[in-house]
């Protein structure tokens, strides 16, 4: 496993670095404090103002065995050009002046409603990137609508868990990178969510009578470009009705399963050089792996302690050293695959 280069970094590293009037999007931070995905997911400026193009080989060329004095014919590789557009998520905050100023600290009560906000964006945008659908134009395309077939190409990076019925949930294996899969904004606009004060205005009710509010403009620009789909690897059909109601040996036996696909989800990745990896799940499987780690079991499950992209102390559960992140963005009721 690599630390990814300058080129692709996460909303904290984008963070750090200052806006043009010298100052630093501080509200990433709020961000990236509410989700797994946000510490960790990598972002990249595109190369379009819409998103990023990219070049993916579709066929290696032809070689071939030759005897003497026979020559061999011409050959290429193909490739094709991929767009992955980024998708804007907005929002309007407005709150009556004199509601503010009610406690005598406004600039509190305001900051209490921007952390709102920002969960609000968090939760969509992490529900996007694994369920985001072509069907609905305004949205870019998450993970799920692209492994969804184990009869399409990447089908064989799609492993079952044995689940049935309408309970199911999955686990995700992403080796982030520059050449591989990362988060996506347009050329020329900031990474991470922006926040504009737009100071007192008029607000309109629902009579479109007019009272003065403190108002904000929230918007974020982002997009999952899936450069290389074999490092992305869905173990799906996980049964959490079973998993919530396991307890004693049974959450040991079951728990091997999901060790089990967790393993293969990592060879299915052509490498962990120049990526990094990391498991995403729901709190039911991230809660049994972690009993199972208590337990002290061969299982290659450990709790650590590490620093996140701020230099706080966190303990961190990990599969085989990957780490696994909790995603609340993960359903527990996703259709069956076959």
């Amino acid at each position: 496993m690599a630390t990814i280069g300058a080129t692709v970094l996460t909303l904290g590293d984008w963070a750090k670095r200052l806006d043009p009037d010298g100052k630093t999007a501080t509200i990433v931070e709020l961000l990236s404090r509410t989700s797994g995905i946000m510490d960790t997911m990598m972002f990249k400026e595109g190369n379009l103002p819409t998103g990023e193009q990219t070049s993916i080989r579709t066929g290696l060329p032809t070689v071939y065995y030759r005897l003497m004095n026979q020559g061999v014919p011409k050959s290429k590789s193909t490739t094709a050009q991929v767009t992955e557009n980024a998708a804007m998520l907005e929002a309007r905050s407005e709150v009556d002046q004199a509601e503010a100023e009610l406690n005598g600290n406004v600039s509190a009560y305001r900051l209490s409603e921007a952390s709102a906000f920002t969960e609000a964006m968090t939760q969509q945008m992490e529900t996007t990137m694994f369920y985001g659908t072509a069907a609905n134009p305004e949205e870019f395309v998450g993970l799920t609508p692209r492994y969804s077939l184990t009869s399409a190409a990447n089908g064989q990076n799609i492993l079952l868990a044995g689940g049935s019925g309408a309970d199911n949930a999955s686990v995700w294996l992403v080796g982030w990178g520059a050449n591989s899969v990362f988060g996506v904004f347009p050329k020329g606009s900031k990474a991470g969510l922006s926040h504009e004060d737009l100071g007192i205005g008029d607000a309109f009710d629902a009579s479109d009578n007019r009272f003065r509010a403190y108002m904000d403009h929230w918007i974020w620009k982002n997009g999952l470009v899936v450069k290389d789909w074999r490092y992305v690897c869905r173990i799906a059909n996980i049964d959490v009705s079973e998993l919530a109601g396991l307890s004693g040996a049974q959450e040991l036996t079951d728990s091997t399963l999901i060790i089990k696909l967790m393993s293969r989800a990592i060879d299915r990745l052509p490498t962990l050089n120049g990526v990094s990896p990391v498991f995403y799940m729901n709190r039911t499987v991230l809660s049994l792996l972690r009993v199972v780690a208590l337990e002290k079991s061969q299982s290659a499950v450990t709790i650590e302690p590490a620093l996140n992209q701020f230099g706080q102390s966190i303990f961190e559960t990990r599969f085989l050293g990957i780490p696994c992140k909790l995603s609340e963005g993960l359903t527990i009721a996703e259709t069956l695959i076959s």
